[in-house]
């Protein structure tokens, strides 16, 4: 009697252990793939330009496609702090394009990746960072990163087990990558120095730039990339040393797809979480040698179809590992287009017709559809059905969706769950989104938009882009007027006092005085 006891707790034993282990491992491995300045239209799923792109569109076919998927700010650092927190970039106060500064996550606030740990996940992130390292004092473009030693806080601090980015962005310096807050291939007997703002002392170095040595370029600067010349590209700021730790910029998709299989390899066998953050198509645009001329477009049409090649060796990968039915992949871009970004590369002269807005007006940095209406895409083999959604959703959803997803409990103060609408396409969006350009917002509410009033100019020069500037408030029916061309705030005040209203009331009290602004 006794044994027979113990043989009955031995299999309650073994049969609770196998119940927790399926349960871990039924847990989905989750993937976002985050392009950089990619446009609505850039996708050719999406039926707006002439560029091909099979591999996102295998995504985009076979799971679901969303046509009002927005990215949280129409620039990189914002958009990547809102997807990662679940919290609007404008509630950062000053948050804008970094360069050179400390790291804006705090420590202490909780991320995708920190949250998906609680579930047992190893997390990692291979690509572009772009939102600072160090604690510093807190100035962008200071300076002040110390690149010779153990670089912290980063993507470490704030829930990423694995980490091998670059820091900022392919256009500014230091051109090395950084693995797990070290300087990848760094010789100790050659440091790295880096600032932003002394051109003078780079000048006492005797090293060129692109400013004073055009001849060494082999990319030539349109605006703002006049510093350090590295691999013949001038960068944005300055660099000295660190010779053995530069990268090759020609190879640079490559060496982040090769890093992001690996990642997917040695962690097979457990639930991970992978950002993959691409750096294409943000400049300089530098496709290795096979892409060049593929597109027709000038390197940044050869650079979104590098982009989408690596895409889909990245899914090969997944289905040679036997990944796919278990692996969650969401696809989309941080903000929105640019052709002329600061180098001359053909990118306007060789556009045709091709449009990377998708017909939306305005683009990076802008307040207008094309700022942060982005691709936006759902895809999970065998779970997600094939389909199209019209709902409202933010990369400020992800981390509540994600959550609940995995069955965590965290919420974050601006995300919604619509994790039901992600895998199953049921349910409503939302009904009401902040859109945030340099710290300037507007409001989305069903199908209206309203900007409100703005100093500066309407239309960048640099990049040939409408702001969204304006001394009058915008107001644009998006159901009838997509390409926002009729300003209905005059005829329409009614509506208009309505949107303002909403808006203040989840902006708060530094926007209640532009009600004082709408005539009688």
């Amino acid at each position: 009697m006794i044994n027979k006891i113990r043989f009955l707790i031995l299999i309650q034993f073994i049969l609770i252990g196998c119940k927790t282990n399926d349960s871990k491992f039924n847990l989905p491995n989750i993937i976002i793939i985050y392009t950089d300045d990619l446009g609505y239209g850039d996708v050719s799923a999406y039926g707006k330009g002439t560029l091909n792109t099979p591999n996102i569109d295998k995504l985009a076919n076979e799971g679901i496609r969303f046509n009002n998927g927005y990215s949280t700010s129409a620039t990189c650092s914002p958009s990547r702090y809102g997807l990662l927190t679940g919290n609007y970039p404008w509630r950062k106060n000053g948050l804008r394009v970094i360069t050179g500064g400390s790291l804006v996550i705090d420590t202490t606030e909780m991320t995708i990746p920190k949250l998906l740990k609680t579930k047992g996940y190893h997390t990692g992130i291979v690509g572009k960072w772009h939102l600072g390292l160090g604690s510093g004092d807190g100035v962008a473009g200071s300076g002040i990163i110390n690149y010779n030693l153990n670089i912290s806080p980063g993507p470490n601090q704030v829930g990423f087990d694995f980490s091998h980015i670059m820091a900022d962005t392919q256009d500014r310096v230091p051109s090395v990558y950084i693995e797990n807050g070290k300087v990848v291939n760094l010789d100790p007997n050659d440091p790295i120095e880096v600032n932003f703002f002394h051109q003078n002392k780079h000048d006492d170095y005797g090293l060129p730039t692109g400013l004073k040595n055009p001849e060494m370029t082999t990319m030539k600067w349109h605006h703002g990339h006049n510093g350090s010349i590295i691999n013949g590209v001038p960068r944005i700021g300055y660099m000295k040393g660190g010779k053995n730790a530069l990268w090759s910029d020609i190879n640079m998709a490559d060496h982040f797809l090769d890093k992001s299989i690996e990642y997917i390899k040695a962690n097979k066998s457990r639930p991970f979480f992978l950002f993959y953050s691409l750096q294409q198509p943000h400049v300089p645009r530098t496709p290795h040698p096979r892409f060049e001329g593929y597109s027709g477009m000038g390197p940044r049409g050869d650079a979104i179809v590098e982009a989408d090649w690596s895409i889909g060796e990245l899914y090969k990968t997944l289905q040679n590992e036997d990944l796919l039915d278990n692996t969650f992949i969401i696809f989309s871009s941080d903000n929105g287009p640019v052709l002329n970004d600061g180098y001359y590369d053909d990118a306007v002269e060789k556009l045709g017709d091709h449009t990377p807005s998708g017909g939306l007006r305005g683009g990076k940095y802008s307040l207008f559809e094309a700022g942060t209406r982005v691709p936006f895409i759902a895809y999970w083999k065998g779970k997600i059905k094939p389909g199209v959604s019209n709902e409202i959703i933010s990369q400020v959803d992800l981390f509540n969706s994600i959550s609940v997803l995995v069955g965590a409990k965290y919420k974050s103060t601006d995300g919604n769950d619509f994790s039901q609408l992600l895998i199953n396409n049921k349910g409503k969006g939302r009904d009401e989104l902040i859109i945030e350009a340099s710290t300037r917002t507007a409001y989305r509410k069903g199908n209206w938009v309203m900007i409100p009033p703005y100093n500066g100019p309407a239309v960048s020069e640099n990049v040939n882009i409408e702001l969204g500037n304006s001394l009058d408030f915008m107001l644009y029916n998006l159901k009838e007027d997509p390409s926002q061309k009729n300003n209905l705030s005059i005829i329409r005040k009614d509506k208009l006092k309505e949107m303002i209203s909403s808006f203040v009331r989840i902006r708060g009290k530094n926007f209640s005085n532009i009600e004082d602004l709408i005539l009688e």
